[in-house]
């Protein structure tokens, strides 16, 4: 399968490590203008140079903190237009039910879901206009199965599935898809630092990952955290001209024990 964006601009959010990286790169590889976001320029001019030498495509970096208004508003005059949205920045972390606070789950939902709803309403106009678009919302397994360890985490990104589903009827017959990739547990260095919360902190990695799928995550019918690659192959698929529109499409490894999507 040939997927080619050549002439698309991506906007991946927080792209500066992990699946973000990932999916930056995969874009690029595809033909896509890739523009890296993180919040600090630092960090930002250090994956532009990464995607850059992994991929070979053209890639542009815009430093802005996209969960506060002003940042979003200094991202829009940088960037004014895009072709393919991916809202791939969230927090997450584990904490026992009875000790979440309400400021943390404001934080969660601001992060996770109030985010990516302004960075559609900032660039779904320009899609429809245009006739063509492609929003992408990264949620999680967590979203289907509420993990006991952070079920702050699980309802925002819950809510992000509801709200690709609302914007995909907004943008109905319009040339511009919107859908949301449910990632599984995936292996990042956020994610090592939250298994050794879990697991004894003395084990090497490869044991200690194991132990984490055996013990939190044993439904995995690969028995292994997910590799970030894998996220983004899905995620160029649904940014290509052969994308559906309005689903949630599952990259979990068969974590989510149900039949269906």
């Amino acid at each position: 399968m040939h997927l080619d964006l050549t002439g698309r601009t991506a906007l991946v959010t927080g792209s500066t490590q992990g699946i973000g990286l990932a999916i930056a790169v995969d874009l690029a590889r595809a033909g896509a203008r890739v523009a890296v976001n993180g919040r600090t320029a630092e960090r930002v001019d250090a994956a532009v140079a990464r995607v850059r030498d992994e991929s070979g495509g053209e890639v542009v970096g815009v430093a802005a903190d996209v969960t506060a208004d002003d940042g979003t508003a200094a991202l829009a005059a940088e960037l004014p237009g895009v072709d393919v949205l991916v809202n791939n920045l969230g927090v997450f972390g584990a904490q026992e039910a009875l000790t979440i606070t309400d400021d943390d789950w404001r934080r969660y939902f601001e992060v996770n879901v109030l985010t990516a709803a302004r960075l559609i309403r900032t660039y779904l106009p320009g899609m429809r206009d245009r006739g063509w678009g492609r929003i992408q919302n990264i949620a999680s397994d967590s979203a289907v199965v509420i993990p006991a360890e952070m079920i702050h985490y699980g309802v925002s990104k819950t809510a992000l599935l509801a709200l690709s589903r609302g914007f995909a009827k907004e943008a109905a017959g319009s040339g511009v898809t919107v859908n949301s990739v449910i990632a599984g547990p995936t292996h990042t260095a956020g994610v090592e630092d939250f298994v050794y919360q879990l697991v004894d902190p003395a084990l090497p990695w490869d044991e200690a990952q194991r132990e984490f799928m055996r013990a939190h995550r044993p439904q995995s019918l690969i028995q292994r955290l997910i590799e970030p690659e894998e996220i983004a192959h899905m995620v160029t698929y649904l940014a290509s001209p052969l994308a559906t529109t309005g689903a949630a499409v599952r990259v979990d490894g068969g974590y989510v024990d149900s039949i269906l999507p």
